[in-house]
């Protein structure tokens, strides 16, 4: 039984502390209760969508799992802004803000009230990284555990996610199917509880927790209705008292080996491009330097090993079936690319962990491959450098047929004009589709534009037309867009001197993104513009756009960047 009481007693023990105790007893605590480890049991929760909509059900688990090792679990929420239900809509600008609010309602909580120890369930996108900051803010032995993705959806034997609905609205848009072929898709695509089916944003950071080593080995990819989940529910209970033993807290986790680890899994994977932005933002709150440099020097040496959605046909439940998160792991550090010596909160290096870890006797079945025959033989990100982006910017390569791409620009102030475009046929090929004043600080919130690219897809011009943004995008956005933009346009970024017709070049391989306009105009358009007045001036998104950093520096709200 684990004994181990970091700082509890401070709150709950001695004469000084008799008016605390009570309100412990008070919620059905006994003394034997109260001088155990307090371990909080945080769970990203709402009924607000599918993603979050079970962690209350995971919470008594862990708490079983708690008990078993000698502490005692004490539930707190934590807030969820659902991506999917909330893209192309006002309410995308609270995604990303989300996401720092998460991090700070949990040292809030777990900070005021002393607990020794916590496991922290994410869901739905920004949920995740939302913890994983949280761990690495508080210090406190933590394991992350995530909720699970919801089962694929099927139309006869075609599997279906809910990137096939977005796609479909832009089919339906362009002519291509019926509304009642588009309503099947809908209806079809979201058959349970769950987090979106491909290598979207939630599963991405839900691999990323086992390659940092924040999550248990194999916890990643069982569905939200598997009983596996539950199975893993307990163990991370049990695990956290463990890590408290053993001294083990983020911050010895979380170091650059870690970082490492987790680019490669995300290059290996094509996963979000949403990941750069968060990995940087849990470094940040790590004291790690991790830059777009370190992904640019990793993304050189790593190709995709995994045909999941968006780069290819498979959902996270076909992943599973062949072994999971683990599987990919494997195939990463037999080829020399991860770094094996990082901590896990598991208490053992994650080399030694893979090396034990052996794979289900079932064939890859064209889910996964090896690094020396890969799906692709580049990664699936890149970063992008040049006169339209400084500071840098990001491309899914993984999710495009070309990397190279040459075209005029047609430039938008806003994702809701660009989408009125689409809808109308006004993009042709060769456009190149300029997105702006939809960065951190001025959208504000940095929206993803999913709704954009699928409509772009699903028209069919996946190939013919580019997109830049200073804007995000969404994990199951594919085709030759570039996101991520900095410095973005509400600080000047070049991206707010782009103009219509202007010809733009996109390298992926070369990693170049470049506005083909001489100094001497830049100089000139740039001394005709004027900084947008702020969109909001009170409430939360008004005092995110006071804080909130560029792109490059993960988005945070923190006025401290290293």
């Amino acid at each position: 039984m684990v004994k181990v009481k970091i700082r509890s007693p401070q709150w709950y023990d001695g004469v000084d502390n008799a008016p605390h105790r009570p309100y412990l007893r008070a919620i059905g605590l006994t003394d034997e209760d109260i001088a155990r480890p307090l371990v909080g049991v945080l769970a990203s929760w709402s009924e607000l969508g599918p993603c979050n909509y079970h962690t209350l059900d995971l919470v008594r688990y862990v708490k079983e799992g708690v008990k078993e090792a000698g502490g005692v679990g004490l539930a707190a929420p934590t807030i969820v802004v659902n991506d999917g239900i909330n893209m192309g809509t006002p309410g995308m600008r609270y995604s990303l803000i989300s996401r720092d609010l998460i991090a700070d309602t949990i040292e809030a909580q777990f900070n005021a009230h002393g607990v020794d120890a916590w496991v922290g369930i994410g869901g739905c996108d920004k949920t995740q990284p939302g913890i994983m900051m949280a761990m690495a803010r508080l210090d406190l032995p933590a394991v992350y555990l995530y909720g699970g993705s919801a089962e694929a959806g099927f139309m006869g034997e075609r599997e279906l996610t809910i990137e096939d609905v977005f796609e479909a609205v832009g089919a339906f848009v362009a002519g291509k199917i019926t509304m009642e072929e588009l309503k099947r898709v809908e209806e079809l695509s979201f058959p349970t509880y769950g987090t979106c089916q491909g290598m979207f944003t939630a599963n991405t950071m839900a691999m990323l927790g086992e390659a940092l080593g924040l999550s248990l080995l194999g916890s990643a990819s069982p569905p939200a209705t598997s009983a596996r989940r539950r199975a893993y529910a307990v163990a991370s209970g049990r695990a956290v008292l463990k890590a408290a033993e053993l001294g083990i807290t983020p911050r010895k986790v979380l170091t650059y080996d870690a970082f490492h680890n987790a680019a490669v899994a995300l290059f290996a994977t094509a996963g979000s491009t949403n990941a750069i932005l968060h990995l940087i933002a849990i470094a940040h709150e790590a004291g790690v330097k991790f830059t777009l440099d370190d992904f640019d020097a990793i993304s050189r040496k790593v190709p995709v090993i995994a045909a999941l959605r968006p780069a290819g046909p498979y959902a996270m439940q076909d992943l599973d079936r062949v072994g999971g998160v683990p599987r990919i792991l494997k195939k990463l550090y037999k080829a020399g690319l991860l770094r094996p010596e990082a901590l896990t909160v598991e208490g053992e290096p994650i080399g030694k962990l893979l090396e034990r870890w052996q794979p289900p006797a079932v064939p890859e079945a064209g889910v996964l491959y090896d690094v020396e025959r890969p799906y692709k033989p580049y990664a699936g990100i890149r970063i992008l450098r040049g006169n339209l982006a400084p500071d840098g910017a990001v491309m899914k390569v993984g999710a495009a047929e070309r990397l190279r791409f040459e075209g005029r620009a047609r430039v938008f102030d806003g994702e809701a004009e660009a989408f009125k475009a689409v809808a109308a046929g006004e993009i042709k090929p060769g456009d190149v589709v300029v997105i702006r004043y939809e960065g951190p600080k001025g959208a504000p919130g940095m929206p993803e534009m999913l709704k954009v690219t699928a409509a772009i897809v699903g028209a069919g011009l996946g190939e013919h037309v580019a997109m830049i943004t200073d804007g995000r995008f969404s994990g199951a956005t594919r085709g030759i867009m570039v996101g991520h933009v900095a410095p973005e346009a509400a600080v000047g970024g070049p991206i707010a001197l782009v103009q219509d017709g202007d010809r733009i070049v996109i390298d992926g391989e070369g990693g170049r993104l470049t506005l083909d306009v001489g100094e001497e105009e830049l100089k000139r358009r740039r001394a005709n513009w004027t900084p947008p007045p702020p969109k909001y001036r009170g409430g939360l998104l008004a005092k995110y756009a006071a804080l909130v950093q560029q792109a490059d520096k993960g988005a945070v709200t923190s006025p401290a960047v290293h």
